[in-house]
């Protein structure tokens, strides 16, 4: 299982939210270009950005978004209100090995597509349920499709992989929602990444043994629950 420690941003700052809601945001550092190194290192095997402003529909943060994705060793996935062709377009252009699309997969399923088809194995379609439905416009909006439907829909699309978060556990360390991931991955013909919930060694276990190939881990390293080191042995079946 491959490990993807995050980074949120919002107003310049490296945050984490619980259950995607902007008044429940906890700032961990004022400089996120300093995580870079320290998240990069010790067996991760990319990085996941996300542009919380963008998300919520104001400016996006593109020449931060830049200088982490020149300053990480790693490859960089990039998400949070990439809604267009110019946006998708510019955030590969600053280098991003992928590229996040969550609402336009509801909103714009043609663009995403053609996305998909413009770019081969660089595009991610985020899947972000509550209660099996998928949430839109930074998480505030029911989408009115399932993960399921939505998740299918993709990888006919031809998306390099789903991004599966569940959106109630999110920044709360309860744990993921383990079934719904390995469901969504029983029945789509791509990859699935696994977000939201995580919050001990065992959760990345549990992921791992359910055969999950990949996790985004935020919060429980920046509350240091564990160390990437120690969340890469178990992710990678060494531990």
């Amino acid at each position: 299982m491959k490990l993807l420690p995050a980074i949120d941003l919002l107003g310049g700052r490296a945050v984490r939210l619980e259950e995607g809601k902007r008044d429940r945001s906890t700032v961990f550092h004022e400089r996120p270009i300093e995580l870079v190194a320290e998240l990069a290192r010790d067996g991760a095997d990319r990085l996941h950005v996300v542009d919380l402003d963008g998300a919520f529909g104001e400016p996006r943060q593109l020449a931060l978004i830049e200088q982490i994705v020149k300053a990480s060793p790693l490859p960089v996935e990039v998400g949070g209100g990439i809604r267009d062709r110019a946006a998708i377009d510019a955030v590969l252009a600053l280098g991003a090995a992928y590229v996040v699309l969550g609402t336009a997969a509801v909103r714009s399923p043609e663009l995403v597509e053609q996305a998909c088809r413009a770019h081969p194995a660089r595009v991610i379609v985020a899947v972000d349920a509550r209660d099996g439905i998928v949430a839109v416009d930074g998480w505030t909006t029911s989408g009115g499709v399932t993960a399921l439907e939505l998740g299918r829909r993709a990888a006919d699309w031809g998306a390099a992989a789903l991004l599966y978060t569940d959106v109630a556990r999110d920044g709360l360390r309860g744990g993921p929602n383990v079934e719904a991931t390995a469901q969504l991955a029983r029945a789509v013909g791509c990859e699935v990444i696994a977000s939201g919930g995580v919050g001990s060694l065992e959760h990345l276990a549990q992921l791992r043994d359910a055969g999950i190939t990949a996790v985004v881990v935020g919060r429980a390293l920046y509350d240091r629950r564990f160390t990437v080191a120690e969340a890469a042995r178990v992710a990678h079946g060494e531990a």
